[in-house]
């Protein structure tokens, strides 16, 4: 057996934390720190809302891709996200490094295809 939280607390914090229709996700050139407003990327300073399905698991994932974000005319290079409650102003309420980072130049989309939130270890 695995110590940890139980899967139906976990759910319920990710449902109530990264709601359906009021997580909105903005791109940052390095750690967005405890506030998240810290290297926000200038090529689109714009939030993008992702749709998240229900959480199972202790995972919350988003049910599409995010985006697109287009270059509005810098180069730098994409390497964490901030997530939070609205498309300006709202809450942060948490941000994460990309997998990998990403050249961005102008005029280039930049999308992310996966977007997972995953709390552990869960009891089983």
């Amino acid at each position: 057996m695995t110590v940890g939280l139980a899967a139906s607390v976990v759910n319920g914090w990710l449902d109530g934390t990264f709601a359906t229709a009021t997580c909105w996700v903005k791109l940052h050139t390095a750690d967005p720190g405890a506030a998240g407003a810290t290297a926000a990327a200038a090529g689109d300073t714009t939030r993008k809302q992702a749709t998240m399905a229900s959480a199972s698991a202790g995972s919350k994932a988003a049910s599409a891709s995010v985006g697109p974000w287009t270059n509005g005319g810098t180069s730098e290079t994409l390497s964490h996200i901030s997530l939070w409650t609205a498309s300006s102003a709202g809450t942060f309420n948490g941000s994460g490094a990309l997998s990998s980072s990403q050249a961005w130049v102008s005029t280039n989309t930049f999308t992310l295809t996966s977007l997972t939130i995953s709390v552990s270890p869960i009891a089983a």
